[in-house]
């Protein structure tokens, strides 16, 4: 089935006047629909109708959040089957990862909606005689949220959901490379029960819809989630605006992966297959660094080469396979550019890493392992956004913890070990938001703060109760008794 879209601007479904293909990275014969590429004067209403729509709302109680937010969860959990084909054959993510994506995406609907009901404040004593003081949070305004292409529904719901919830209004600007999970999305929320102008979908150019959110005087605080150039850009010019602008950015992230001789190394391939390579490797959270030990280090090379050999790439669609298609023909090029680049520095590429064919024709990559790598080389410095993993040989667990933390980026980060001692001390000392302990970098829980340090992240955490750093302001109230 071929989608025709339209934007979801104050309430209306709404025609663009210009429509892009969305085609299937499985099989790029097909195209999965045609979707608006706005004009600056339709984010411009969508702005207008958000900032309309947000006195009442920001006044709208706990209960009727709750409700609508419910129904947004139940819906997107009815559907995930549907849904997870389109987000698969838009974004290639195999189909039990589109599946997986759905249900998490439900579930943070689930958890904000809960979290209506759990807003408080405090009440504290003044220091001087006779005055109360209350401590209480408040809807921010209107919120641009920029969302990726790799994770096109879990991300815009651990947006859309506690921007909502904390009774702000909302313009949704998706990836333009996967308007359809987003239209689906917006076509649950759309019927969900909210008034108008307090969601709106406008698809397009980052270029057009981004830098109209941006420019706005209307709009009171961005969300992006990106690369590290965009973000810096947004960030600039969020201070820059008048009035300032609140911003989050979840950027990039070169996430190592400490394997030392200790691991249990059944362990310790399964976490770095996983973290390295599914999803094709297109995570901000991938273990694009595998640091591991001399004592470890030829049999876990030797272990994870049989393992990737044993890796399906294939149609995202079809059954069996592991790892789908990169997302397109520019990141294809990206990824082959960086295998090429590692190559030239000097590094041996171990297995993989070589384009394939199928029986559709698509974006296909064989998941690639380097060897022999200075953590000096570009591809354990720059972020490649694929599957592709290298391994940095060191001496000793010291030598590892500063080989992780020799970086730009501080977003997840992880180590296998059987020992306490090494665990503990590396949970305390690396420079990372996320710490993972015999487990894949990649894969987090949605009721708990994601986010990390350094180049990867800047300004409040995101998921859990920390969403509300962000999407609220603090208010301080003195009254004399």
């Amino acid at each position: 089935m071929t989608i025709h879209a339209k934007n979801f601007i104050a309430g209306e479904w709404v025609e663009a006047a210009d429509l892009a293909p969305d085609v299937n990275p499985s099989n790029t014969g097909e195209v999965v629909g045609h979707f608006p590429r706005a004009a600056k004067a339709d984010a411009e209403r969508a702005i207008a109708a958000a900032k309309a729509a947000f006195p009442a709302w920001s006044r709208s109680t706990p209960q009727e959040r709750h409700d609508i937010l419910k129904r947004i969860s139940d819906e997107i959990l009815a559907r995930k089957d549907e849904l997870g084909a389109i987000l698969s054959r838009e974004e290639g993510k195999t189909l039990p990862e589109g599946i997986g994506e759905v249900v998490r995406a439900g579930q943070i609907f689930g958890f904000f909606s809960g979290e209506c009901l759990r807003q408080a404040g405090d009440i504290l004593a003044s220091v001087r005689p006779g005055v109360g003081v209350e401590v209480t949070r408040e809807p921010v305004g209107v919120i641009g949220l920029i969302t990726p292409w790799n994770f096109p529904i879990a991300i815009p719901a651990w947006k859309i959901a506690p921007a909502l919830a904390y009774g702000n209004c909302v313009v949704l600007k998706p990836a333009d490379l996967v308007p359809a999970t987003a239209h689906a999305l917006s076509e649950i929320i759309a019927k969900a029960g909210l008034p108008a102008g307090v969601f709106n979908l406008v698809m397009g150019r980052g270029s057009v819809v981004g830098e109209a959110l941006l420019a706005s005087r209307d709009v009171s605080a961005i969300s992006f989630t990106g690369s590290v150039g965009t973000g810096r850009k947004i960030a600039a010019t969020c201070v820059a605006s008048d009035p300032m602008k609140k911003v989050q950015l979840e950027m990039g992230g070169k996430n190592p992966l400490v394997v030392l001789d200790d691991a249990d190394l059944k362990i310790a391939v399964e976490v770095a297959a996983n973290g390295a390579f599914f999803s094709t490797g297109q995570r901000c959270t991938a273990s694009s660094r595998l640091i591991v030990t001399d004592g470890i280090h030829d049999a876990f090379v030797a272990a994870l080469v049989e393992r990737m050999k044993g890796i399906v790439v294939d149609d995202a669609l079809k059954a069996g396979t592991h790892i789908g298609p990169v997302v397109d023909q520019s990141q294809l090029d990206q990824d082959l550019n960086y295998i090429k680049i590692g190559k030239d520095e000097g590094a041996t590429l171990a297995h993989g890493g070589e384009p394939v064919s199928r029986d559709n024709p698509g974006f296909y990559l064989t998941p690639a392992l380097f060897t022999g790598v200075a953590n000096t080389m570009r591809i354990a410095r720059e972020e490649i956004f694929g599957p592709v993993a290298a391994v940095v040989r060191v001496k000793s667990y010291e030598e590892a913890l500063a080989a992780a933390n020799d970086t730009e980026f501080g977003l997840s980060a992880g180590i296998c070990t059987t020992s306490l001692k090494y665990a503990t001390h590396f949970k305390r000392n690396v420079e990372a938001g996320m710490v993972m302990v015999n487990l894949p970098t990649a894969g987090v829980d949605y009721h708990v703060p994601f986010g990390g340090r350094k180049g990867s992240s800047y300004g409040p955490r995101e998921q859990g109760r920390y969403a509300a750093e962000f999407y609220t302001t603090v208010k301080t109230s003195y009254t004399l008794a």
